[in-house]
Parts: structure tokens; sequence; C-alpha cells
């Protein structure tokens, strides 16, 4: 819910902005929607994962390649929606963000080691791409519309709600088959999930002191930033009156 309060705020930045200002709230935005939101949120629901009693290990390098897909996605919809408002580009963001979700959760799983096999059912797949595409479509035009801290507020937990009834319909489906074969003594390669606690607790509150650090400055700006005033009609010179309104009243015959 963090990481959707963050993203929106950021958005709704971008679209007043331009320029170079304008890309850096973008980004901010794609960071906070891509790697918060969502991909923490599953990494962290994965954590407490374990299938039939198995030792699970993630590999490091797909962990992080599924990170940078989920923000890369995100940065696509945004730049896509963003620089110009119509419901074809606001449609195509939002397949591109629910494909790339989707995708993001998968590769997650992808990177599980344990010793057996996973397969997923067809159904609850299906599911969860249909709520990925409709979440993504959502978060995309309350991105691009949404102003306030009150509209932000209400929409953070949908956004929040979406993204959390995507993965657990997919992990729904989600079968594993022990291996029987897999000798015990044969080391899991890649990290515990213990080990990858400390430093996404680390990173998560660094990055959202930062965001919320981006957040208050630029209020503080705007509202330091002084308004500017019409300048007031010029005075006629001393000692020569305005002239009269010429109507068909005062007008000479």
């Amino acid at each position: 819910m963090i990481g959707s309060f963050l993203g929106l705020a950021f958005a709704s930045r971008a679209r007043r902005a331009q320029g170079p200002l304008r890309w850096q709230w973008l980004a901010l935005a794609a960071f906070s929607l891509g790697a918060i939101a969502v991909w923490s949120m599953h990494f962290i629901a994965m954590m407490g994962y374990s299938p039939d009693g198995l030792t699970v290990r993630y590999d490091p390098p797909l962990t992080v390649v599924s990170g940078l897909l989920a923000v890369a996605v995100m940065a696509v919809a945004l730049t896509l929606t963003l620089n110009q408002d119509s419901p074809l580009r606001l449609l195509a963001g939002g397949a591109i963000a629910g494909i790339g979700v989707v995708s993001m959760h998968y590769m997650g799983m992808f990177s599980m080691n344990f010793r057996g096999t996973m397969s997923h059912e067809t159904g609850y797949v299906a599911t969860a791409i249909g709520i990925a595409l409709v979440a993504a479509t959502v978060a995309l035009w309350f991105a691009t519309r949404l102003n306030g801290a009150a509209a932000l507020a209400f929409a953070s937990p949908l956004m929040a709600v979406a993204i959390a009834s995507m993965h657990y319909t997919a992990m729904m489906g989600v079968r594993i088959t022990p291996d029987a074969d897999w000798g015990a003594a044969q080391p899991l390669p890649g990290g515990s999930a213990t080990e990858f606690l400390l430093p996404l607790i680390v990173g998560l509150f660094v990055t959202i002191l930062t965001a919320s650090l981006f957040l208050m400055l630029s209020d503080d700006m705007e509202t330091r930033r002084p308004r500017r005033t019409p300048s007031p009609a010029a005075a006629p010179p001393v000692g020569r009156s305005a002239p009269a309104a010429d109507d068909v009243w005062t007008r000479r015959r």
C-alpha cells in the first residue's frame, strides 16, 4: 500500500512537471510501483511459502531480474499513458504492465530451488492474468487522473488488494511434487529466504525514506513558490485624463 501511494503521488507530479523534472518523477513512480508495490509484496509473501515442508532456496540473479522487470514494464506503461491521455494508450499500457507483472511473478517462482517439481493449473494462471490486466489498467487510470492526498489514500489500498489478489490467485494454482530421487546430501543452489530478509528490509526502508523525503521537499517547494499576480494596467500620465469612452451618446456629430 505504501508503494502504491508513493507511485501514484510521483505520477501526479510527473503530469504537472515539464522537461527533465518530468522524467525524474516518472522514474520514481515506476520504481515505487514496480519495486515496492509489486515486487517486494511478491517476495515477502514468498518468504512465508513452504511447500510440503521442503527446503526452498532462491536464485539471486533471477530474483533481481524479476524486480528489474517489474520496474521496466511500469516505466514503459507510465511513459505511454502520461505523455498522451487516450483510451487506446491506457489499454495498451495496462496490457504491458499486466503481462509484465505476471511475468515477474512466474519468473520469481522459477527462481525457487527445492527437491521436487512444480506445476501450475491453467485455470488459476488465466484468472491471475485477468486480474493483473484489470489491476494494471485501473492503476494507470489512477496515475493519469488522481490528485490530492485524499484521493491517493483511497486508491492505494485498492491497488494493494488487487496486486495481492493476483499473487495469491496464482499461488492457489501451484502444485508441488516432492522428488524422492534427489539426494538429501546434495546441497541446493541459491540463497535462503532469511539471507534475503535483511537486505530487503534495509533496502525497502532506505527507499521509502528517500521517496518520502522527495515528496516532502516537492510539497514544500510548491508551497513557497511565489504566485504570479497580473501587473496593474498602466496609469495615464499626470495632467492628462484618460480618454472618455466612445459610445453612441458621447460621439461627436
